[in-house]
């Protein structure tokens, strides 16, 4: 229903409610704290009003010869867990086969796929998911995989109270990347990230 509303209504609509919500817990800032709360989540869930996959319509021409996988490791990215409404930070490794022929992406847009499909309420599951179905859908190659690893502050800082050292760690394959050697390739470059 919001969503037919003016910007400016649905923001005083926010502010309005993060005032009610701090007050009913008790939680006393000054009185921009609440517009700050609003602030604050509207930029980290920006990712929300986005379609990812338009990245991937920037396309190269294929290179000659029998393509190997593309990978770009270590993309940092946060989100923010829909169940509780609190940060999670990360990062994922995500590639792609081409097939021969096929046009090539630049890696900036793979990091920007996942940037952006993680900037909205969001669970890791479903993020590693999204990459890898867009990849699939998108561009056609051969295959695709992502790696994600995260720390949920949902359970380092409340709950369990784990610490940083908790991380969840999620993995998808699609087509020739789910088998060998592509799979053991892959999870191999997770564990390597995961324990340095």
């Amino acid at each position: 229903m919001t969503a037919c509303l003016p910007r400016e209504s649905i923001q005083h609509q926010a502010v309005n409610g993060a005032r009610t919500m701090l007050a009913a817990l008790g939680i006393h800032g000054d009185e921009l704290t609440p517009d700050r709360l609003v602030r604050a989540l509207d930029e980290l869930t920006y990712g929300r009003s986005q379609d990812p996959r338009r990245h991937l319509a920037v396309q190269f021409p294929p290179t000659s010869g029998e393509p190997g996988p593309v990978v770009v490791e270590d993309v940092p990215f946060t989100s923010v867990c829909e169940h509780h409404v609190l940060p999670f930070t990360g990062v994922a490794t995500v590639g792609y086969l081409p097939r021969p022929g096929q046009p090539i992406v630049g890696l900036s847009k793979l990091a920007r796929l996942v940037q952006e499909y993680a900037a909205r309420p969001q669970v890791q599951e479903r993020l590693t998911d999204q990459v890898v179905t867009a990849l699939m859908d998108t561009l056609n190659p051969a295959g695709a995989a992502c790696a994600v690893r995260g720390v949920h502050s949902c359970m380092t800082l409340r709950g369990a109270r784990t610490g940083q050292s908790a991380a969840m760690t999620t993995v998808q394959y699609a087509g020739t990347m789910g088998g060998d050697p592509y799979r053991r390739e892959f999870a191999g470059r997770l564990v390597t990230a995961a324990w340095t």
